[in-house]
């Protein structure tokens, strides 16, 4: 059966005689932390196994509810935060395969409802630090730059009040300390990619840096260095829960969206915890990583507002290439159990953890099998609110407000599509998940209740599960969503990756 787009019917019925629902009175903050590059079983609280101990991460895990079996909307950073910031997957737009660099047009258009701008029209406060990488419209063009304009195209347009962060991934540079929309210190300065020493393969952002723009360099900006971002970012993001604090506890919530730029490459923990993991540098960045989480935690604590912040934990995507390296090295699984890594249409590049702490509504210590992908949040924050989404926002958002309370244990959740870096399709069901035939790809089947390492290709035993996971995925396509609604254009026709639909003919129907 499927279940409807969301389960807001009771709040609803009483918003509209007059009378505010029990749920939307509630109005938590909301706190939503992205790591990088985090496989599913990197955790310690997801992996009994791991030689990363991650404390306050399992102290989340231990006072919410932790999801075994969620899922990014795609397999690299870009898509997967368009998924989850607009409930729609970021394959429906231009944007087909991979990541953007830090300049261009803004892959969120303007108008499309964010988390960010669903909660900012409902009373909100709206912050987001770290890195962003949905493109931004810098002043100006490289090596003739006018950095007293502003940015534009940027989180500030998309429903945040506050910015402060990185434009990008490190490697694609325009690297500075941005706040609003302007450099603390403006990236006038250029640099290449150098050893890092401490993860030897990998690369570092750090001076010295040249004054002359050559060929291959990147901007950055003169008091850059990569190995501050993650205290520079808990800093700020401690400083702006503090200031809001004293608001949100006279009823007027925020959200905060906190993606950090770890553990992706470059892999740079402080000296504090080199030597400390028994996973290597990865593993001590990791151990960085859940230490800033505990600083944010504890900051939540000393304001009083544990009880009523509602905090999501998730990473963008399975781990980077390193994953097998580690498992030879160190005998940690980074993937789990799952096939691959990033990147990959396997479980192991998009199956992630996905943790949500609501101390006021969520049971402390629970664990769910519900299938459910990040692109749910819009339509979850929207039950929250006790408001219903119009048609053209969150199409492949599935609400599961229900299903952190209790009241939901059934595990039922529509078709989740998964994307791979290189285009590929998937599409996930119950048990079985069907990946689509590509370029020389040929179609695949599984069982993941037999099979969760996506070994035995079972589809020459069950054809008739494969013809119908193909009309489901070829509606879902077609139809612009994958929940109820009025159908929906996609932002282009046709495209060669959706190799089982026959001609190039339009995969949304233009709207009468």
């Amino acid at each position: 059966m499927t279940p409807s787009r969301s389960r807001i019917a009771f709040p609803v019925l009483f918003l509209l005689a007059g009378v505010f629902s029990a749920v939307a009175e509630l109005r938590p903050n909301i706190v939503v932390i992205y790591s990088d590059d985090q496989g599913f079983g990197d955790a310690s609280s997801y992996n009994p196994a791991s030689k990363i101990q991650t404390p306050n991460l399992d102290r989340l895990a231990a006072g919410g509810m932790r999801f075994t079996d969620a899922h990014c909307s795609d397999t690299v950073c870009t898509p997967s935060r368009y998924g989850l910031l607009t409930g729609r997957y970021s394959w429906r737009t231009e944007l087909k395969r991979g990541v953007f660099g830090a300049e261009r047009k803004g892959l969120i258009v303007d108008g499309r409802m964010t988390l960010a701008s669903l909660l900012r029209d409902h009373g909100y406060a709206t912050g987001m630090v770290g890195k962003w990488h949905l493109g931004m419209d810098f002043p100006g063009e490289e090596g003739a730059r006018d950095w007293s304009q502003p940015v534009k195209d940027m989180p500030l347009d998309k429903g945040f009040d506050y910015f402060f962060g990185v434009p990008a991934s490190l490697n694609y540079g325009v690297l500075a300390w941005f706040e609003g929309r302007f450099a603390k210190v403006p990236p006038t300065v250029f640099t290449k990619k150098k050893p890092n020493a401490l993860n030897p393969g990998d690369y570092r952002i750090m001076p010295p840096y040249e004054e002359t723009l050559k060929k291959g360099l990147m901007e950055v900006a003169p008091d850059f260095v990569d190995g501050e971002c993650l205290t520079r970012f808990t800093d700020k993001a401690i400083d702006w829960i503090k200031g809001r604090a004293p608001q949100a506890r006279e009823g007027k919530p925020f959200f905060l969206y906190l993606p950090y730029t770890s553990p992706h490459l470059p892999v740079i923990p402080l000296e504090q915890f080199r030597g400390k993991s028994a996973c290597g540098a990865y593993g001590d960045f990791m151990l960085e990583t859940d230490w800033h989480v505990g600083r944010l935690l504890d900051t939540l604590e000393s304001e009083g507002l544990t009880n009523d912040t509602l905090i999501v934990f998730s990473s963008d995507n399975g781990p980077e290439n390193p994953w097998k390296k580690r498992i030879t090295e160190y005998e940690h699984f980074s993937s789990g159990p799952y096939r691959d890594g990033k990147r990959s249409i396997y479980d192991g590049g998009h199956r992630v953890p996905f943790i949500v702490r609501w101390p006021a509504q969520v049971k402390a210590g629970t664990v769910s099998d519900r299938l459910v992908c990040q692109t749910d949040l819009l339509a979850t924050f929207a039950e929250i609110l006790g408001v219903k989404l119009p048609d053209n926002a969150g199409e492949d958002s599935v609400g599961f407000y229900d299903v952190l309370t209790g009241k939901d244990k059934s595990g039922d959740r529509s078709a989740v599509i998964h994307h791979a870096a290189n285009g590929r399709f998937a599409i996930r069901e119950g048990a079985w998940k069907l990946v689509m035939a590509h370029a020389r790809g040929k179609p695949e089947l599984y069982d993941l209740v037999c099979d969760p390492g996506e070994k035995n290709n079972v589809i020459d035993q069950h054809p008739e599960i494969a013809t119908r996971l193909t009309e489901r995925i070829t509606a879902i396509v077609q139809n612009g969503r994958s929940t109820p609604g009025a159908i929906e254009a996609n932002d282009t026709d046709w495209w060669p990756d959706l190799a089982w639909i026959e001609g190039e003919e339009s995969t949304a129907p233009k709207k009468k």
